[in-house]
Protein backbone atom coordinates (compact mmCIF):
# COMPACT_ATOMS: atom_id res chain seq x y z
CA UNK A 1 0.00 0.00 0.00
CA UNK A 2 1.46 3.47 -0.87
CA UNK A 3 1.67 6.44 1.28
CA UNK A 4 -1.08 8.36 -0.74
CA UNK A 5 -3.70 4.91 -0.39
CA UNK A 6 -3.05 5.10 3.65
CA UNK A 7 -5.40 7.47 5.05
CA UNK A 8 -7.20 10.33 3.94
CA UNK A 9 -8.05 10.31 0.50
CA UNK A 10 -6.77 14.26 0.18
CA UNK A 11 -3.83 14.81 -1.17
CA UNK A 12 -1.31 15.28 1.48
CA UNK A 13 0.03 19.03 0.34
CA UNK A 14 -2.58 20.32 -1.86
CA UNK A 15 -5.28 19.43 0.71
CA UNK A 16 -8.06 18.14 -2.57
CA UNK A 17 -9.48 15.19 -3.84
CA UNK A 18 -10.64 14.18 -7.11
CA UNK A 19 -13.81 16.48 -7.74
CA UNK A 20 -12.04 19.77 -6.64
CA UNK A 21 -10.01 20.47 -9.48
CA UNK A 22 -10.85 20.63 -13.40
CA UNK A 23 -8.58 18.59 -15.96
CA UNK A 24 -7.08 22.11 -17.35
CA UNK A 25 -4.79 23.64 -14.49
CA UNK A 26 -3.05 26.76 -14.54
CA UNK A 27 0.38 26.75 -12.37
CA UNK A 28 1.47 30.00 -11.34
CA UNK A 29 4.01 30.02 -8.75
CA UNK A 30 3.04 32.76 -6.24
CA UNK A 31 -0.34 31.89 -4.32
CA UNK A 32 -1.35 35.38 -4.04
CA UNK A 33 -1.09 35.45 -8.01
CA UNK A 34 -4.29 32.99 -7.73
CA UNK A 35 -6.40 35.06 -6.75
CA UNK A 36 -5.87 37.27 -9.84
CA UNK A 37 -6.21 34.50 -12.64
CA UNK A 38 -8.87 33.33 -10.78
CA UNK A 39 -10.61 36.61 -11.84
CA UNK A 40 -10.56 35.42 -15.31
CA UNK A 41 -12.34 32.37 -14.64
CA UNK A 42 -16.50 32.61 -14.44
CA UNK A 43 -17.69 31.94 -10.90
CA UNK A 44 -14.32 30.85 -9.31
CA UNK A 45 -14.33 29.65 -5.64
CA UNK A 46 -11.26 29.01 -3.41
CA UNK A 47 -11.32 25.17 -2.83
CA UNK A 48 -7.87 25.01 -0.62
CA UNK A 49 -4.67 26.74 0.59
CA UNK A 50 -2.23 24.42 2.30
CA UNK A 51 1.54 25.74 2.34
CA UNK A 52 2.33 27.39 -1.11
CA UNK A 53 -0.37 25.66 -2.70
CA UNK A 54 -3.49 27.43 -3.00
CA UNK A 55 -6.38 26.30 -5.39
CA UNK A 56 -9.28 28.48 -7.04
CA UNK A 57 -11.89 26.35 -9.30
CA UNK A 58 -13.97 28.30 -11.93
CA UNK A 59 -15.10 27.52 -15.40
CA UNK A 60 -14.26 28.64 -19.14
CA UNK A 61 -16.78 27.78 -21.24
CA UNK A 62 -18.76 25.97 -18.97
CA UNK A 63 -15.69 23.32 -18.01
CA UNK A 64 -13.94 23.44 -15.01
CA UNK A 65 -10.71 24.88 -14.55
CA UNK A 66 -8.50 25.34 -11.73
CA UNK A 67 -5.74 27.56 -10.84
CA UNK A 68 -3.13 25.79 -7.98
CA UNK A 69 -0.08 27.68 -6.72
CA UNK A 70 3.13 25.73 -6.94
CA UNK A 71 5.01 27.42 -5.00
CA UNK A 72 8.97 28.44 -5.85
CA UNK A 73 11.47 26.15 -7.41
CA UNK A 74 11.19 22.66 -9.09
CA UNK A 75 10.63 20.52 -5.41
CA UNK A 76 7.35 22.13 -4.76
CA UNK A 77 6.40 22.38 -8.19
CA UNK A 78 6.86 18.37 -9.02
CA UNK A 79 5.05 17.61 -5.66
CA UNK A 80 1.83 20.10 -6.52
CA UNK A 81 2.16 18.32 -10.51
CA UNK A 82 2.09 15.03 -8.89
CA UNK A 83 -0.55 15.34 -6.80
CA UNK A 84 -3.23 17.51 -8.87
CA UNK A 85 -2.56 14.51 -11.64
CA UNK A 86 -3.72 11.98 -9.14
CA UNK A 87 -6.91 13.63 -8.50
CA UNK A 88 -7.87 14.21 -12.53
CA UNK A 89 -5.68 16.95 -13.86
CA UNK A 90 -4.07 16.53 -17.22
CA UNK A 91 -3.29 19.98 -18.54
CA UNK A 92 -1.44 22.36 -17.06
CA UNK A 93 -0.14 25.89 -17.94
CA UNK A 94 2.15 27.41 -15.85
CA UNK A 95 1.79 30.88 -16.16
CA UNK A 96 4.76 33.45 -14.64
CA UNK A 97 7.19 36.12 -15.02
CA UNK A 98 10.47 35.46 -16.17
CA UNK A 99 13.93 37.05 -17.31
CA UNK A 100 15.51 37.13 -21.14
CA UNK A 101 18.54 35.58 -21.43
CA UNK A 102 19.52 35.78 -25.21
CA UNK A 103 19.58 39.69 -24.81
CA UNK A 104 18.06 43.17 -22.50
CA UNK A 105 16.47 43.92 -26.37
CA UNK A 106 14.55 40.61 -26.17
CA UNK A 107 12.55 42.51 -23.18
CA UNK A 108 11.69 45.48 -25.19
CA UNK A 109 10.81 43.51 -28.50
CA UNK A 110 8.58 40.79 -26.63
CA UNK A 111 5.77 40.34 -24.61
CA UNK A 112 7.45 37.49 -22.67
CA UNK A 113 8.29 33.70 -23.43
CA UNK A 114 6.09 30.82 -24.15
CA UNK A 115 8.40 28.23 -23.59
CA UNK A 116 8.53 24.72 -25.79
CA UNK A 117 11.55 23.11 -23.97
CA UNK A 118 13.55 23.84 -20.38
CA UNK A 119 16.97 23.22 -19.47
CA UNK A 120 17.17 20.90 -17.02
CA UNK A 121 19.33 23.20 -14.56
CA UNK A 122 17.68 22.12 -11.47
CA UNK A 123 17.93 19.29 -9.06
CA UNK A 124 14.59 17.31 -8.70
CA UNK A 125 14.03 15.77 -12.27
CA UNK A 126 17.32 13.69 -12.04
CA UNK A 127 15.42 11.92 -9.18
CA UNK A 128 13.14 10.81 -12.04
CA UNK A 129 14.76 10.30 -14.62
CA UNK A 130 18.27 10.97 -15.94
CA UNK A 131 19.50 13.96 -17.28
CA UNK A 132 19.50 12.42 -20.83
CA UNK A 133 16.03 12.72 -21.09
CA UNK A 134 14.66 16.28 -22.30
CA UNK A 135 11.91 18.30 -20.38
CA UNK A 136 9.76 19.44 -23.65
CA UNK A 137 6.20 20.89 -23.73
CA UNK A 138 2.99 19.54 -24.96
CA UNK A 139 3.06 20.58 -28.53
CA UNK A 140 -1.06 21.29 -28.67
CA UNK A 141 -0.36 23.11 -25.49
CA UNK A 142 2.14 25.13 -27.02
CA UNK A 143 0.01 25.65 -30.69
CA UNK A 144 -2.89 27.10 -28.38
CA UNK A 145 -0.62 28.94 -26.76
CA UNK A 146 0.46 30.32 -30.14
CA UNK A 147 -2.94 30.44 -31.53
CA UNK A 148 -4.06 32.74 -28.59
CA UNK A 149 -0.62 35.59 -28.63
CA UNK A 150 -1.01 35.98 -32.38
CA UNK A 151 -5.18 36.52 -31.93
CA UNK A 152 -4.49 39.50 -29.47
CA UNK A 153 -1.71 40.57 -31.24
CA UNK A 154 0.93 39.67 -28.73
CA UNK A 155 4.73 39.19 -29.45
CA UNK A 156 6.21 36.19 -27.59
CA UNK A 157 9.09 34.65 -27.83
CA UNK A 158 8.92 30.69 -27.96
CA UNK A 159 11.74 29.02 -27.54
CA UNK A 160 14.03 26.92 -24.82
CA UNK A 161 13.86 28.07 -21.03
CA UNK A 162 16.06 27.72 -18.58
CA UNK A 163 14.57 26.70 -15.30
CA UNK A 164 17.68 26.99 -12.21
CA UNK A 165 17.52 26.34 -8.87
CA UNK A 166 19.45 29.53 -7.95
CA UNK A 167 17.41 33.12 -8.05
CA UNK A 168 20.58 34.62 -6.58
CA UNK A 169 22.93 33.02 -8.31
CA UNK A 170 21.71 34.32 -11.72
CA UNK A 171 20.99 37.96 -10.67
CA UNK A 172 23.97 38.36 -8.09
CA UNK A 173 26.44 35.94 -9.54
CA UNK A 174 29.55 37.60 -7.85
CA UNK A 175 28.62 37.22 -4.41
CA UNK A 176 28.97 33.34 -5.13
CA UNK A 177 32.22 31.02 -4.51
CA UNK A 178 30.78 29.71 -7.97
CA UNK A 179 30.20 32.64 -9.97
CA UNK A 180 32.78 31.97 -12.72
CA UNK A 181 31.13 28.77 -13.11
CA UNK A 182 27.34 30.45 -13.42
CA UNK A 183 28.75 33.40 -15.28
CA UNK A 184 30.02 30.64 -17.73
CA UNK A 185 26.77 28.52 -17.88
CA UNK A 186 25.16 31.96 -18.32
CA UNK A 187 26.98 32.61 -21.35
CA UNK A 188 26.38 29.19 -22.87
CA UNK A 189 22.73 29.44 -22.57
CA UNK A 190 22.68 33.13 -24.37
CA UNK A 191 24.78 31.57 -27.29
CA UNK A 192 22.42 28.50 -27.78
CA UNK A 193 19.63 30.92 -27.50
CA UNK A 194 18.01 30.10 -24.71
CA UNK A 195 14.71 32.68 -24.68
CA UNK A 196 14.06 33.01 -20.93
CA UNK A 197 14.79 32.04 -17.20
CA UNK A 198 12.75 30.70 -14.84
CA UNK A 199 12.74 27.96 -11.80
CA UNK A 200 9.57 25.40 -12.86
CA UNK A 201 8.64 24.66 -16.17
CA UNK A 202 11.26 21.86 -15.99
CA UNK A 203 9.73 19.88 -12.93
CA UNK A 204 5.95 20.56 -14.96
CA UNK A 205 7.48 19.30 -18.35
CA UNK A 206 9.12 15.96 -17.03
CA UNK A 207 6.51 14.86 -15.01
CA UNK A 208 3.87 15.52 -17.20
CA UNK A 209 5.96 14.01 -19.90
CA UNK A 210 6.66 10.59 -18.08
CA UNK A 211 2.59 10.68 -16.45
CA UNK A 212 1.43 10.82 -20.16
CA UNK A 213 -0.10 14.45 -19.34
CA UNK A 214 0.12 17.58 -21.09
CA UNK A 215 1.84 21.09 -20.03
CA UNK A 216 2.77 24.04 -21.22
CA UNK A 217 4.42 27.50 -20.28
CA UNK A 218 4.27 31.40 -20.84
CA UNK A 219 6.15 33.85 -19.15
CA UNK A 220 5.53 37.74 -19.41
CA UNK A 221 8.57 40.45 -18.18
CA UNK A 222 5.93 43.09 -18.35
CA UNK A 223 2.36 42.38 -18.52
CA UNK A 224 0.43 39.60 -16.35
CA UNK A 225 -2.69 40.45 -17.57
CA UNK A 226 -2.02 39.82 -20.81
CA UNK A 227 -0.53 36.49 -19.97
CA UNK A 228 -3.08 35.73 -18.07
CA UNK A 229 -5.81 36.33 -21.10
CA UNK A 230 -3.43 34.45 -23.63
CA UNK A 231 -3.37 31.13 -21.70
CA UNK A 232 -7.29 31.36 -20.85
CA UNK A 233 -7.47 31.97 -24.60
CA UNK A 234 -5.74 29.12 -24.79
CA UNK A 235 -7.58 26.70 -22.73
CA UNK A 236 -10.67 27.56 -24.39
CA UNK A 237 -9.03 26.22 -28.13
CA UNK A 238 -7.96 23.12 -26.12
CA UNK A 239 -11.39 22.50 -24.66
CA UNK A 240 -12.43 23.06 -28.45
CA UNK A 241 -10.06 20.74 -29.50
CA UNK A 242 -10.83 18.20 -26.92
CA UNK A 243 -14.30 17.82 -27.55
CA UNK A 244 -13.87 16.48 -30.50
CA UNK A 245 -11.87 13.55 -30.01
Amino acid sequence: MSFFEQGSELQYHIKMKKGDVGRYVFLPGDPFRTDYIASFLDDAKLVAHNREHKTWTGYLDGVKVSVTSTGMGCPSAAICVEELIKIGADTFIRIGTAGPVRSPEDAVKYDGAICTAAVRDEGTTVHYIPIEYPAVADRHVIAALAEAAKARGLNYLEGITQSKDSFYGEVDPDSSPSGDRLKERWKAWQMGNVVASEMEAAAIFVISSIRKKRAGAIMNWGNMADTIQVACDAVRLLIKQDSKN
